[in-house]
C-alpha cells in the first residue's frame, strides 16, 4: 500500500506512517508549549531514527510547513471568498482580519506565511494561488479606486507579515491589532 505526500512522492505505507507519527509528535509538542521543534527529540519521542525524520523533513522549516498547510488550505479558501465577495474593499478587509488572527494564533504558520522560500511543493503552490486570489481581489478594488494602483498581493502579504511581528512584540495587545489593522487598510487607499 502506497500514499501519496506532498512532496508529491509516492510513499510506502510504513514510511506514511512514520510521517504522520513525527507531525503527530510535533503537534504534541507545540501543545504542551514547546515550540523548538528539535528534529532529534522528536526522532526520539515518535520511536523512530532520525534519519527517518530528516528525510521526509530536512529542515526545522520543512516540519513547520508541513504542520501549517492546513491552515494555508483554509487561508486559500478564505481568499477565495473574499475574492468573490460583491465588495472587493470589505473582502479584502475580511480576509486581511482572517489572515492576522491566523497568524497572531500560529506562530509557525506566521513564519511560513512571511517565509521567502519554501522546503514543501504544497506550500509554493498554495502560497501562488494565495497571491494570484488576492491580486484578482486587488484588482477588483483598484477598478472602484478603493486601492493604490502601486501595492501588490506579495506586499500585502508582507505588510501582514509586519503587522503581526508588531502586535506580537508589543505583547499581541487585542486594541493593537485593530489599530495597526486600520493603519494598513488605510494606507492602501490611493493617495489624497
Amino acid at each position: 500500500m502506497t500514499r501519496k505526500v506532498e512532496r508529491g512522492t509516492v510513499l510506502r505505507a510504513d514510511a506514511a506512517r512514520n510521517r504522520a507519527r513525527v507531525l503527530q509528535v510535533a503537534r504534541e509538542q507545540l501543545a504542551a508549549g514547546d515550540d523548538s521543534l528539535q528534529l532529534n527529540a522528536i526522532a526520539r519521542l515518535a520511536g523512530v531514527g532520525v534519519g527517518t525524520v530528516y528525510r521526509h523533513f530536512p529542515s526545522r522549516h520543512a516540519l513547520v510547513e508541513a504542520l501549517s498547510a492546513e491552515r494555508f488550505r483554509e487561508l486559500v479558501e478564505e481568499a477565495r471568498a473574499a475574492a468573490a465577495d460583491e465588495d472587493a474593499l470589505k473582502g479584502l478587509h475580511r480576509l486581511l482580519r482572517f489572515a492576522l488572527a491566523r497568524s497572531l494564533g500560529d506562530p509557525g504558520f506566521a513564519a511560513v506565511l512571511g517565509s521567502a522560500s519554501d522546503a514543501e511543493a504544497q506550500i509554493s503552490a498554495m502560497k501562488g494561488e494565495l497571491d494570484r486570489t488576492v491580486a484578482e481581489l486587488l484588482d477588483r478594488a483598484r477598478c472602484v479606486g478603493a486601492i493604490r494602483r502601486d501595492i501588490e498581493a506579495d506586499d500585502v502579504r508582507r505588510l501582514l507579515c509586519g503587522i503581526e511581528h508588531a502586535v506580537r512584540s508589543g505583547g499581541s495587545n487585542p486594541r493593537c491589532v485593530e489599530v495597526y489593522l486600520d493603519i494598513l487598510l488605510e494606507g492602501l487607499r490611493p493617495p489624497r
